[in-house]
């Protein structure tokens, strides 16, 4: 239960600004700051480092300072390095035994086609501009670590290791609307503590204790990743992801260090070969998802397999909101999320935080107590942001339902979008560009979309025989398309209607 307070917070007016050793003191004495960010992952973290960078007080909670182990979260595409470099973070893909990583290697029914990232959509502001972009791999933890070892020197941020429980509401602050947050209450070593800021950041990952109380919108799962770590696995095209495609939903392979390999097997609700009667997902990856992977891969899987590490996470789905809430914004996987199948989730963190940190600068926002200034800039920010998250967030979903499929449409799409790599060129380049996060264009998502869903009624037309079967096909061309609609429309509409 979140703390009310009837009456606002003391803020006695200064003469002059408060010194860099009264500001400390008043974050380790008295918790208070200028931001409270609640949740050390990729954007908590960044974002604090980013707000105490612009001279702000900050003070950043995480539950446990611990090196996380989770297995997705994983792979940074160009995009997100790209943000790491303009937030002056890039030192943190260091010492961690990153992997380069160049692009896809798609493989349908066996078939391989390579996709690397395109060479012209580099930015030129960049170092090596000529240069193919490239994205990295790694432990999801060392990461964290890195970038928890980077805030924890930055003067103006002191890290807590506490369990946030509940927010602080005033409801003197805005009678004719929600009340402002304060700040956040939370458990130390099982004594009640708080803190206050002039702005809270909720930024506490796809499990959000505030997310009910907050967004408008639940997350939608239907599937879960079971992830393996192999050993020495001989990948057919090292430094390149993987996406292995078949008769059986769609499996990830990529490295994570120099010795490590991460593969993720999607297995959606109710399939019949992870049911406990047929012997739950160990049997589905054993059975189904062993065979289908290439033989150079089969072995390291195996004995994967056999050493029980298998754990699993939730793919959920959970369109983006407008931050209303006076004194308070959430970010990160607590307010928008999509499937991990494209690893596009850290890429929209770092951006997101890329784009506040220009819009909540001091030059934009003086002083974070400014309520309407900040809900006012966050309306912008809402927008500005879908240039690149409506891409990947769209992109994600229509591409697992295609990978995924399990009708007739959706099969024909899924041929087709393999065949459509498989022309090369624009091709290629254009769907990975979007990808990888350096493509920020929604019209160039659709057009390439709408042209894998020409080729497909197109393919239909033409591989029927005898003649007597093209009406059919015209007939089945027509409910591809309209499958294709189906797809991409749900996603469309519901970035345009948040």
């Amino acid at each position: 239960m979140p703390l009310i307070l009837d009456s606002p917070l003391p803020s006695p007016t200064l003469a002059i600004p408060p010194t860099e050793d009264e500001r400390a003191t008043r974050r380790t004495q008295h918790h208070s700051c200028d931001a409270v960010v609640v949740g050390a992952g990729i954007l908590g973290t960044a974002i604090a480092i980013t707000l105490a960078r612009q001279n702000r007080s900050v003070i950043l909670l995480e539950r446990s300072l611990k090196e996380p182990d989770r297995i997705v979260g994983e792979l940074l595409q160009p995009g997100g390095c790209e943000a790491l470099e303009r937030l002056g973070l890039r030192h943190c893909l260091e010492e961690i035994d990153a992997v380069k990583v160049h692009g896809y290697e798609v493989i349908y029914h066996g078939k391989e086609v390579a996709i690397p990232y395109p060479k012209e959509a580099v930015s030129k502001s960049l170092p090596n501009p000529g240069q193919r972009p490239e994205g990295r791999s790694f432990h999801h933890g060392r990461f964290i670590r890195r970038l928890r070892e980077t805030a924890m020197l930055e003067p103006n941020l002191m890290v807590v290791e506490t369990t946030v429980t509940g927010t602080i509401r005033s409801t003197w602050t805005n009678t004719s609307g929600p009340p402002k947050i304060l700040g956040i209450e939370s458990l130390t070593h099982g004594v009640q503590d708080y803190y206050f800021g002039d702005l809270t950041i909720i930024a506490d990952g796809y499990a959000s204790k505030f997310r009910k109380e907050y967004i408008p919108h639940s997350p939608i799962s239907r599937s879960k990743f079971w992830g393996l770590e192999l050993r020495d696995a001989d990948l057919p095209l090292p430094q390149h992801g993987h996406v292995i495609l078949g008769d059986h939903p769609p499996i990830l392979l990529y490295q994570i260090g120099t010795h490590e390999t991460r593969a993720l097997v999607d297995i959606p609700e109710g399939i019949p070969s992870a049911s406990p009667a047929a012997g739950g997902p160990k049997a589905h990856l054993r059975n189904v998802v062993l065979p289908a992977l290439p033989k150079c891969v089969q072995s390291s899987f195996e004995i994967a397999l056999d050493e029980g590490k298998l754990r699993s996470m939730p793919n959920s789905w959970l369109p983006p909101s407008t931050n209303r809430v006076p004194g308070m914004i959430m970010l990160g996987d607590a307010m928008n999320m999509r499937h991990p199948l494209t690893g596009g989730g850290m890429t929209v963190a770092l951006n997101d935080v890329v784009l506040l940190r220009d819009l909540l600068g001091p030059e934009q926002v003086p002083s974070l107590s400014d309520t309407n200034r900040v809900l006012s800039q966050m309306k912008k920010f809402h927008w500005r942001r879908k240039n690149l998250t409506s891409v990947i967030n769209i992109l994600a979903q229509a591409l697992y339902s295609l990978f995924a499929a399990n009708d007739p449409q959706l099969l024909a799409l899924q041929l087709a979008c393999f065949r459509y790599f498989e022309l090369g060129g624009s091709c290629i380049d254009g769907p990975v560009g979007l990808l990888a996060g350096i493509i920020r264009q929604p019209l160039v998502l659709f057009y390439h979309f709408f042209s894998v869903a020409l080729l497909g009624m197109w393919i239909v037309v033409s591989d029927a025989a005898p003649a007597w079967k093209k009406p059919w096909a015209v007939l089945e061309s027509v409910l591809i398309f309209a499958k294709a609609v189906g797809v991409i429309g749900p996603f469309i509409w519901s970035e345009v209607r948040s």
